[in-house]
Parts: C-alpha cells; sequence; structure tokens
C-alpha cells in the first residue's frame, strides 16, 4: 500500500492522478473518430485490455484475496456499472457535443461525495465543498454555449448523466474493496464483466462483431492503452491511496483537456465561456488538492 505524507502526495498520487486524466480524456476524441458502434468499440476496448493485463497480474496474490461474499458480490457490482458506464456514456458522444457529454460528467465528484458520506463517513469541509462548487461552476461554463436543446441533444445529456451516476456507482464500489484485492486483479475482473455486459448488448442488437477493417481495430487497441490502462486502471490503483471522491475530482479536469483535444484534432471551436470556464475549473481543482493535502493533517479519502 502506498503510504502517503504531505510531502509526498503532490509528487505521487497526484501524478499518476494527473497522468490518468489526460488519457482517459483521449477517450472522447477517438469515440469521434470512429464510425463504429460505441458498445461495440467498448467491449473490445475492455477485453483487449483483459488481454494486455494478464501477463502482468501477480497470480501469487490470489491465495491472499480475502473477499467474502459481499465483497465479490460488491466486485461484480462494479464490474456491471463500469459496463453500463461504457455503454451510456460512449452512446452520448454520438447525440451531442463532446463538450456537452462532458460538463454532465464533471457532476461526479459530487455524487461520489454524497455516497463517500453514506457509506464511508468521509467528512467534507467548507473549504473543500468550496473549491468542488468553484470547479463545477467552471464545467458548467465550459459547455454553456453549447448545451443543446433539441431533441437528439437531450438523448445525448441523459445518456451523458446515466453513465455519470453508473461510473460514480464503479468508483464507490471499488473504494469498498479496494484494501482487500490487488489494484490489477481488481481491474481484470471488473474490465472482464463490464465487457461481458457490453457483448450481451451487442449480441441483443444483432451488433457485427468481427466485420471490421484494419482501421477500427487499431482504434480499439488505442482506447484499450490509452484511456483504460493509463486511465481507468490507473484509477483502480488510486483508489486505495486517496479515495474515490478525490479520484472523482480529478476527473472534473477531463472536459478541460477534451476540449482543448477537440480543438487542436477535431477543429472545435473554444468559445469565451469554455475558455473562462477551464480556468476555473483548474483552479477549483488546484484548490481542492491543495486543501486535502495540507489542511487539517488527515488522510486523504480515507474509508470509514
Amino acid at each position: 500500500m502506498l503510504k502517503l505524507t504531505k510531502a509526498s502526495l503532490p509528487s505521487h498520487p497526484f501524478l499518476l492522478l494527473f497522468i490518468s486524466i489526460l488519457s482517459v480524456s483521449v477517450s472522447s476524441i477517438l469515440i469521434k473518430f470512429s464510425d463504429t458502434p460505441t458498445s461495440v468499440a467498448g467491449m473490445y476496448r475492455l477485453f483487449i485490455t483483459v488481454i494486455i493485463m494478464l501477463p502482468f497480474v501477480p497470480w501469487r496474490r490470489l491465495r491472499s484475496i480475502k473477499l467474502n461474499r459481499k465483497d465479490w458480490s460488491i466486485v461484480i457490482l462494479a464490474g456491471i456499472l463500469l459496463g453500463l458506464h461504457f455503454l451510456f456514456w460512449m452512446e452520448s458522444l454520438v447525440h451531442t457535443s463532446v463538450a456537452s457529454s462532458m460538463v454532465i460528467l464533471a457532476l461526479q465528484p459530487l455524487f461520489v461525495m454524497i455516497g463517500s458520506y453514506l457509506l464511508f463517513k468521509e467528512q467534507a469541509n467548507v473549504l473543500t465543498v468550496s473549491c468542488l462548487i468553484a470547479a463545477l461552476f467552471g464545467s458548467i461554463l465550459i459547455a454553456w454555449g453549447d448545451i443543446g436543446v433539441s431533441r437528439e441533444a437531450l438523448i445525448g445529456d441523459g445518456l451523458s448523466l446515466i453513465g455519470t451516476l453508473a461510473v460514480s456507482g464503479y468508483l464507490l464500489a471499488g473504494q469498498k474493496v479496494s484494501s482487500k484485492i490487488d489494484a490489477n486483479i481488481y481491474s481484470i475482473i471488473v474490465f472482464f464483466i463490464g465487457g461481458v455486459v457490453l457483448l450481451i448488448h451487442n449480441l441483443l442488437n444483432r451488433y457485427s462483431l468481427t466485420e471490421y477493417n484494419s482501421s477500427d481495430w487499431i482504434y480499439f487497441l488505442l482506447l484499450s492503452i490509452i484511456p483504460t490502462i493509463f486511465g481507468q486502471f490507473l484509477f483502480n490503483v488510486l483508489l486505495k491511496s486517496i479515495g474515490a471522491t478525490t479520484v472523482s475530482v480529478g476527473i472534473i479536469g477531463e472536459p478541460v483537456l477534451a476540449i482543448i483535444l477537440a480543438y487542436l484534432l477535431l477543429g472545435e471551436n473554444i468559445s469565451l465561456f469554455q475558455l473562462a470556464g477551464g480556468m476555473i475549473t483548474l483552479f477549483g481543482m488546484g484548490m481542492y488538492f491543495w486543501a486535502k493535502s495540507f489542511i487539517g493533517g488527515r488522510k486523504v479519502g480515507s474509508h470509514g
């Protein structure tokens, strides 16, 4: 277990958190680049990740896993929630823009903070809540000029909201069992279960599982390596040390990075609202991490 101190927080887990946020920010861009069904892309994203990670699993530690029936049910639930997150959130990008979908995803810390209080009795002081509100306000500004009122946009926003609720539950479930199971083993299990959820959806909808060209398979591979291994997997690693709330606050930065990448790679314009919102979001995040690191002297993301 990574032992955190005031001195080690900024340079170790938060550095990993930045890398993971940057990596998951690429996913929305990759999804926009491909015309393959998002549920198929999500399925192969998870299954290919499992194949890549298998050689690096510390199988000897399987004997040391001390999960009871309730813990295993939580792990299975986490995998189902992850599959539902990919199913709904990735599909939302088909119906709405990157900015509009991502701003709803930025509500994740609010849901996780509420869940952390109910499940782990984690207390949030006024300063950390204020920093979170500032970051959320910045996220709202980011998408202010891009919020659609059409039926298509509302469908996309609704899908993004369901996906956000699912991933919030996924992070909370992961924190619940993080002290009892190695992150590598846990990740492989939940990634596989999530992939099975998407496989069932694809079979029910009779989507082709094989008729894709070479560029699509490269796209599946990139999704598995960049936003999944360097993104979702690192989130699972960090759950044990800094907790679900802090991880989810870091994810607020994903819309900022995604919009910058969308501007550079997709030619999407950056409005004045998005620029101002991005600066406020980053400021709120920075203040939140500073408050968690240096104020109160309590362990970040402590579990109840």
